[in-house]
This record gives structure tokens, C-alpha cells and sequence, in this order.
């Protein structure tokens, strides 16, 4: 549960420069939004692994 409530911490930090980036046009937002949206990658495929793995351990 730890690394999903780090998906919604990644998300709600990065809302101001998603909206910066969309609305205003500025670069470096943008570049900060798809860093954020790379670690939101890697955390949503941790996830996966770790409910796969209790998934099959529960058996």
C-alpha cells in the first residue's frame, strides 16, 4: 500500500506543472511532467509485481 500511496503523492505534486505546461506552455514543466510520468511507470509496475505476487501466494 506504500508505493500506491506514493503514486498519489507523485500525482498531486505534479498537478501545478501539468497545468503550467498545458496552459501556459512552459518547457520546463512539461520536462518535470513526463519525469514524474516515468516514475508513475515504474511505480504502477512495482505495484503490479507485488499484487501478482501476494496473488499467487495465496494459494
Amino acid at each position: 500500500m506504500e508505493k500506491f500511496e506514493k503514486v498519489k503523492e507523485v500525482i498531486a505534486n505534479i498537478e501545478a506543472d501539468a497545468a503550467k505546461f498545458y496552459d501556459g506552455g512552459n518547457a520546463a514543466a512539461g520536462t518535470r511532467v513526463r519525469k514524474a510520468m516515468q516514475d508513475l511507470k515504474v511505480l504502477a509496475s512495482d505495484i503490479r509485481k507485488e499484487v501478482t505476487e501476494k496473488k499467487n501466494s495465496a494459494k
